[in-house]
């Protein structure tokens, strides 16, 4: 996930805890209580510096050791206030955000937090720019004004009601602006912040968080501390650790075929138990536009009639995932189900056929399906291969399938060497501008040669300007409509998210959600 990213494990290595719609917290400080918890997870922590980390592991632990102005509710994609105790636009036009901060907020080392350390949190990430850093997250910023030590301005250089969102992210983690440095990141192993926990010591193998005491805000932990295992995607040790109970529960890790064989297991007096829910990760075919056979927009109206997502899901990922028809995935507001509407939910050979002798095709349609299991994991050959025989069985494809190491294959696809690709996408906030923007917009990562004017140059400023995200539906729906219409990608599935854990800890239900948001806090043991 991140920097506007494309997914880096496949929905066979299942990834988190179960989708649900709750209450918050109750507001008051962090209180120590039930026991320490001791979770395996398969990702990397690759930098513990806000200005740096744009990873799925290391924006678990600025989620938790770090506070944001804002943050995403269990069950909740809309942003509260968190370190601030209010924040609104001022203006009708989405271009100066204001917040104001919550009294007796404290860093882990006892300093005071204040707007000073917010504007130095923001403008530091910005100054430092790392390549692997969510800088990118922040552009719209033109500037940043504090008029007192608990008044913060920004002023946007467009308008962008997602900038909300974008700061309840990882990216709007606060630092002490007495413990970072200005122009370059933190190297000395520590991470001080103003968050539920506090991080004691991290290293390749393990990493270990207490309870924050200075911590000000509406969580509290049910727990003392958690310790983090990593197992750097090997699942079968992560398989074992759980069954063997050296670990309390799983996150992120398991194949879809240990996931079922664990849910029949006991540790010592506890069965394991799965938690399952819905996720926003999600999967797409990509067509250049400029290619001689993918560029034919019949040719990608047959691909569309003809894949069997339902097939796919089963077959390949054993349920881990569901078929999705549009670009925004369920549980993301303003999601619509464009592609079923046009296409159906099962394949329709003779439509198919009829869209291909219409634009006088007579002939196979020789294509090739290029594949990155290196990126996205074993099961990726094994899906692409599925789809080549859906095509093929219908009589009006030739298709077959490439395997490519990552690194070629990121070249090829930007000097335009392929007709048909897999990308997949992880949101770095639950908005459905994080699924169309980066996609449609100017600079976009799908470099599939697709522009389409009324999305780039009218519907995406259009929606960017609305702070009620709900007045944006009209828009987004229109948007959804014309990629099912032209077909520049097809979605594929939108994978479940999954958490395998002891039956005597509680509260993974609440770990993560479409916020991506995991929450120590939520976590307890009996």
């Amino acid at each position: 996930m991140r920097r506007n990213q494309w997914l880096a494990a496949p929905l066979g290595a299942a990834t988190a805890a179960a989708l649900l719609s709750g209450c918050g917290s109750t507001d008051g400080p962090a209180a120590e209580g039930g026991k320490g918890v001791v979770m395996g997870i398969s990702d990397k922590v690759k930098s513990i510096d806000p200005a740096s980390g744009y990873d799925p592991g290391s924006w678990l632990l600025f989620n938790n050791v770090f506070q944001s102005l804002l943050s995403f509710p269990k069950g909740g994609t809309t942003p509260e206030p968190d370190a601030a105790q209010s924040c609104n636009f001022e203006g009708a036009d989405s271009k100066v955000y204001k917040c104001t901060l919550r009294a007796g907020l404290k860093f882990s080392n006892g300093n005071a937090l204040t707007s000073k350390d917010v504007k130095f949190s923001f403008e530091r990430t910005l100054k430092i720019n790392d390549a692997n850093g969510p800088a990118v997250m922040l552009s719209s910023i033109a500037g940043i004004d504090t008029p007192d030590d608990k008044s913060i301005v920004f002023r946007l250089k467009t308008s962008d009601a997602t900038f909300p969102s974008k700061i309840a992210s990882g990216a709007g983690s606060i630092v002490d602006h007495s413990e970072y440095p200005a122009d370059k990141l933190r190297t000395d192993g520590k991470a001080i912040g103003s968050g539920v926990y506090k991080l004691d010591s991290i290293n390749e193998k393990s990493a270990n968080f207490s309870v924050n005491s200075s911590y000000s805000g509406k969580a509290k932990a049910k727990n003392t501390g958690v310790t983090l295992k990593f197992f750097n995607e090997d699942q079968a040790a992560l398989k074992r650790v759980l069954e063997s109970g050296e670990v309390d529960f799983a996150f992120r890790g398991l194949a879809a075929k240990d996931i079922a064989s664990l849910s029949s297991t006991k540790t010592g007096d506890h069965k394991v138990e799965v938690v399952q829910g819905t996720g926003a990760e999600v999967e797409h075919l990509v067509f250049n536009m400029n290619d001689p056979v993918a560029g034919k927009l019949p040719v990608r109206k047959a691909i569309a009639y003809l894949v069997d997502r339902e097939a796919l899901v089963k077959d390949v990922y054993d349920g881990t995932a569901t078929s999705l028809y549009s670009i925004v995935p369920a549980g993301i507001g303003s999601h619509n189900t464009a592609f079923f509407d046009r296409y159906g939910g099962s394949p329709q050979p003779k439509k198919a056929e009829a869209v291909l002798r219409a634009a006088g095709i007579k002939d196979k349609v020789k294509i090739t399906l290029y594949s990155t299991p290196s990126r996205y994991g074993p099961s990726t050959d094994q899906e692409f291969q599925l789809i080549a025989k859906q095509l093929n069985d219908s009589g009006l494809f030739d298709a077959d399938v490439k395997s490519i190491e990552f690194a070629q294959y990121e070249k090829d696809i930007q000097d335009g060497k392929y007709g048909v690709y897999v990308k997949g996408w992880v949101p770095d906030y639950p908005d459905a501008d994080n699924f169309t923007q980066p996609f449609f917009g100017p600079d976009n990562v799908l470099r599939n040669n697709y522009d389409n004017k009324e999305i780039s140059g009218t519907i995406i400023p259009s929606t960017s300007a609305k702070s009620d995200r709900t007045a944006a539906t009209t828009d987004y729906n229109r948007l959804q409509d014309i990629v099912a219409d032209e077909i520049p990608i097809l979605p594929l599935w939108q994978g479940k998210q999954y958490a395998v854990t002891r039956q005597n800890v509680t509260g993974l239900q609440w770990s993560l959600d479409a916020s991506t948001v995991f929450r120590f806090w939520e976590i307890s043991k009996g």
